[in-house]
């Protein structure tokens, strides 16, 4: 159970950073901040079964090119974050489509650790369901803090916001190409 408690806080990391940068960009409510923290909460449940299902037949399919597909939504997010930070009348930068993406981004490494629930002593259900759990926590504190950190620090803390989430998606790079 530890070890499962550990690889769910690890795959969590992504999307507290991203729901960080989102809660110093839009400071959501708890509304959105559930939502955000649900999307994040169900594709990090989701993938690990995906991944468990298909083991390692498709993993080495997938494994070629995920990476660039994280980095790119990612990036991609957090330019449009730098471009709009400080204009009041931006859009929200978690639309439906964007949320969409940055959720599917930060669990793409829950589909490959799902190739590696069978080594774990617990079921993949639980496993999905405790992954799911600790993002869903871990999302609506960062979207806390980020909010905090925004309405102090405002532009600047949108910008680092932007800054994080390229930097995510460079680091995701590095590590697949490096074995990080």
């Amino acid at each position: 159970m530890g070890e499962t408690i550990l690889l769910a806080v690890a795959l969590a990391m992504d999307a507290f950073a991203v729901a960080l940068a989102q809660g110093a960009r839009q400071r959501p409510a708890i509304g959105p901040s559930l939502v955000i923290a649900t999307a994040f909460a169900l594709a990090q449940g989701v993938m690990p079964l995906i991944g468990w299902g298909l083991g390692a037949i498709a993993m080495p399919l997938v494994a070629t090119f995920d990476h660039w597909i994280a980095f790119a939504l990612l990036a991609g997010i957090g330019l449009q974050m730098i471009r709009d930070s400080g204009d009041e009348t931006a859009p929200p930068a978690f639309n439906f489509t964007a949320l969409s993406m940055a959720a599917l981004a930060t669990s793409i490494d829950a589909l490959a650790a799902g190739a590696t629930l069978p080594t774990l002593e617990i079921a993949p259900l639980p496993a999905a369901a405790i992954i799911a759990a600790t993002t869903f926590a871990l999302s609506l504190a960062g979207i806390a803090i980020g909010r905090v950190a925004g309405d102090r620090l405002g532009r600047p803390a949108e910008i680092v916001g932007g800054c994080v989430l390229i930097a995510l998606g460079c680091k995701i790079v590095f590590d697949h190409t490096f074995g990080g």
